[in-house]
């Protein structure tokens, strides 16, 4: 199954309405799926040897120590996924003896995806249908048909959304 893109318009510079005006592509709304940790567990539960209850109780347990070890500053590697680490933001004083940890404003948990996990668009990949290759289609309800898909058509179907409402995709990321 491919993910659904659809084309859209908008200034090549955002807040200059000079700049010309480009077609670009973003996920077409409503129609990925969100899992929670049930899901997931469920999902290892029928590729794997571990119940979903293991499953969920060792997320759990995880959520704990990452949060343990985060809290003291250290990174925590997990190969093949990334790595999770903290970053702070502060604001600044004119005095040293101003700057404080009450200076402090936000704590911020940040990810680093680990380069194996790294997905690529199928259709630019040097390799045709590698483990990390993704595909991607034109939505046919949204792009009125101006065009198809890298697989050679449009693939409709996907639009199951168990997990709520549609959520905002940024389209200049």
């Amino acid at each position: 199954m491919s993910i659904l893109v659809t084309r859209y318009q908008r200034n090549q510079k955002l807040g200059d309405a000079g700049s010309p005006l480009l077609y670009y592509l973003k996920r077409t709304p409503g129609n990925q799926r969100v899992y929670n940790e049930e899901d997931v567990a469920q999902e290892i539960e029928v590729t794997g040897a571990m119940s979903a209850e293991d499953v969920t109780h060792t997320f759990k347990a995880f959520k704990r120590v990452l949060r343990r070890i985060l809290g003291q500053g250290d990174k925590v590697k997990i190969n093949g996924l990334g790595t999770f680490y903290t970053t702070f933001s502060c604001t600044g004083s004119e005095e040293e003896k101003d700057c404080t940890v009450r200076n402090i404003q936000r704590v911020h948990v940040r990810f680093a995806v680990d380069n194996s996990l790294r997905l690529v668009n199928e259709s630019n990949a040097t390799t045709r249908g590698g483990d990390n290759n993704v595909e991607f289609s034109l939505s046919p309800a949204l792009s009125k048909g101006e065009g198809e898909g890298p697989s050679g058509g449009n693939k409709p179907g996907g639009n199951e959304n168990p997990g709520g409402g549609d959520e905002f995709i940024d389209p200049s990321a």
